[in-house]
């Protein structure tokens, strides 16, 4: 099974012995936050330069503060000083991110993020771009890309997953349990591959999880987190596809033989790999993140 974990920290020093012990261990990613580090893609230099097969990806980048060939520029300058590939992973965001923080207007994220993929695709694979959109434009010769970079889109509604389909190399998702994931996710981004002449696309499903007897407690420390993600439309749709209200009903919790269960029920759903994101449960969170961990580990290969 192919699994990831999130960097957890905001000391470049931390996220290099975090990426050194995960490689070390058979991990097979590593997925930066949009704002670990305050930029992900320069930390991600750094720790590209002190791992060698652990790969690297950003779980998501916003698109709207950065233009299209800026990032394309900026995610080959990361590819070329590391020396090897890594995985773009961009997404539009939510309303209240790119209202409140940006103040942009988040009034046609659907069609920002296709003209977005439009031109930063073909960009990464080195490609010229000539393009006057709506939302975004470009006229470039293309970047210089000595190494592939893979474009993963956070898509989880129809037309984001045709997008991902026909112009990404697959999906990150969050909070996509297995029903959402093979009744929704999985057919249509596969069906908008097929169509655009595309290998079938790479799936990362982003799933919170604890490794604890009690799923109750988890289900409840989840809760305390979640209180800026429930409100989400976003999250709101790909729960509710899952038959979920709320975030914590979507986290996967249970004794190992529980967890291992439901994250294969993932991977048979038709996720290619695993962004799993730990989370310390009750009385003693360091032991419970061990077992997690542990757990997770007897999963890899």
């Amino acid at each position: 099974m192919r699994i990831g974990l999130p960097a957890t920290s905001d000391s470049l020093d931390v996220i290099i012995a975090q990426a050194r012990s995960l490689e070390a261990d058979g991990f097979t990613s590593l997925w930066f936050g949009g704002g670990i580090l305050g930029d992900p893609l320069a930390g991600m230099t750094v720790v590209g330069r002190e791992t060698t097969t652990l790969e690297l990806g950003t779980s998501v980048l916003q698109t709207y503060p950065c233009h299209p060939l800026l990032q394309a520029n900026r995610a080959a300058s990361v590819a070329n000083a590391i020396g090897r590939s890594f995985t773009l992973g961009i997404g539009p965001s939510h309303a209240p991110l790119v209202e409140g923080m940006y103040g942009m207007s988040y009034e046609h994220p659907g069609r920002s993020t296709e003209e977005y993929a439009t031109i930063v695709a073909p960009l990464l694979r080195g490609e010229p771009v000539d393009f006057d959109g709506d939302d975004w434009s470009a006229h470039s010769p293309g970047v210089r890309v000595s190494h592939p970079v893979p474009l993963l889109l956070s898509a989880m509604s129809p037309r984001m997953l045709r997008i991902a389909g026909e112009l990404a190399d697959g999906t990150i998702t969050f909070l996509a349990q297995a029903k959402a994931l093979e009744t929704h996710v999985v057919p249509r981004i596969r069906a908008a591959a097929a169509a655009a002449g595309r290998p079938e696309p790479r799936v990362v499903a982003g799933v919170q999880l604890a490794v604890h007897d009690d799923v109750n407690e988890v289900r409840a420390t989840v809760d305390a987190r979640a209180a800026i993600l429930d409100p989400l439309p976003n999250y709101q749709r790909i729960l509710a596809a899952s038959g979920y209200e709320r975030t914590a009903d979507a986290a996967i919790g249970g004794d190992e033989q529980a967890v291992k269960r439901q994250l294969q029920n993932v991977i048979d759903a038709g996720a290619t790999d695993i962004w799993a994101c730990p989370i310390p449960v009750g009385d003693d969170p360091e032991s419970s993140l061990r077992r997690t961990m542990d757990t997770l580990r007897e999963l890899l290969g």
